[in-house]
């Protein structure tokens, strides 16, 4: 059989391409990375390297822009999160490394705030921890937080983008209150990366360790940052699978978070372009990608379209509702986008349809656009 080609490489191998107008989701392949970084990728793949060396320097580069004392490459946020919380419990006592998952004798509660709650908590549990939850119904209180937090506690979990969820206390007011108990906190800052103020926010704040992803800011999937103060973030390098095989005697846990050197060099230099590029000129590319779907659909019955803007991962998304007039229900357009071909894949809300052209490729969003007048006109 003949090389795949670009074009035809996931039909050769069975499975539907999908134009990705969801976001940075990882069950779709998360991103694409920038030319830059590609070019990066292949310049690395030329020589073998220092693994630890690769992983200092970077982690170097990386802090210096963040604006932090430490930092280092991790594969993925979860996986920051889960060595971020390991670096809690142990510091840097190879002894107590070796102990992992098997907390019994250590630090091994992760407190976090009732209705913070979410999907990704189950990363800091993965090292033998458990979650302790603070609040009510009502909401958490200063003083719930403060009784909370007694010696077995390795951390406060503290996830960025559900801050003024309910009646919850702010990330200042955890900050202040967990220091003040002499425990660090962890934010899950995952896509928080826009503007540039708030990606260096948290450490400035105060946050201990912060969690990013790379694929919000052209990077790999595959790869994420912890950043944040050094007594912390170093614990944590040793955690990892360098740290394994060259410091710990292969005593930590992290042997299977394992990196390609390919994978580091992309998140320096994807780090290095987020915070060099344009974003004002980068969100006028959305906008304009935006408005070739939206004219698709101006003026068609029971459709009307808004373009929202927000900080994070997703600045600028498309929302096109339908009324009782329109041709189609929400729910029948979903099904028709997912299961044409290619996919085009959006936001699961049922409310609406939600474009986040973030990961639309040029000229993709001239598809969407035809594709959604099929369906509506």
């Amino acid at each position: 059989m003949q090389a795949a080609t670009k074009l035809d490489i996931f039909e050769e191998i069975g499975v539907k391409p999908v134009i990705n107008a969801r976001g940075h989701a990882t069950v779709l392949g998360g991103s694409t990375p920038t030319g830059k970084v590609k070019e990066a990728m292949e310049a690395a793949d030329r020589y073998y390297v220092e693994m630890r060396e690769l992983l200092e320097k970077s982690g170097r580069i990386i802090a210096d822009l963040i604006q932090c004392e430490s930092a280092y490459v991790t594969p993925g946020a979860a996986a920051a999160m889960a060595i971020g919380t390991a670096a809690c419990i142990t510091g840097d006592d190879i002894e107590k490394m070796a102990l992992i998952p098997d907390t019994r004798d250590l630090k091994n509660k992760v407190v976090i705030q009732k209705a913070h709650h979410y999907a990704y908590e189950r990363a800091v549990t993965v090292v033998g921890t458990k979650l302790h939850e603070v609040g009510d119904d009502e909401g958490t209180t200063p003083q719930q937080l403060e009784a909370a937090l007694d010696d077995r506690v390795a951390n406060v979990l503290y996830p960025a983008h559900l801050e003024g969820k309910g009646k919850t206390l702010s990330l200042d007011q955890v900050i202040e209150i967990a220091h003040g108990k002499g425990v660090p906190v962890l934010v899950d800052a995952a896509g928080q990366v826009y503007p540039l103020e708030r990606f260096r926010s948290y450490t400035k704040k105060g946050a201990d360790l912060v969690a990013f992803g790379s694929k919000y800011i052209g990077g790999v999937n595959s790869a994420g940052i912890l950043a944040g103060k050094r007594k912390y973030v170093e614990p944590g390098v040793l955690q990892g699978f360098i740290g394994f095989e060259t410091v710990t005697n292969r005593k930590g846990f992290g042997r299977p978070l394992k990196l390609d050197r390919q994978e580091i060099v992309a998140v320096t230099v994807a780090v290095q372009q987020w915070f060099s590029m344009d974003h004002e000129a980068r969100c006028a590319r959305l906008e304009a990608r935006q408005e070739v779907i939206a004219r698709a659909v101006r003026g068609l019955p029971g459709v009307t379209t808004e373009v929202r803007k927000a900080e994070g991962a997703a600045p600028r998304t498309l929302k096109v509702s339908l009324d009782a007039n329109a041709r189609r229900t929400v729910d029948a357009v979903h099904e028709a986008l997912r299961t044409g071909n290619p996919v085009i894949a959006i936001d699961p809300s049922r409310d609406a349809l939600i474009f986040n052209v973030s990961t639309v490729h040029d000229g993709d969003e001239e598809i969407i656009g035809r594709r959604l007048r099929e369906l509506l006109a």
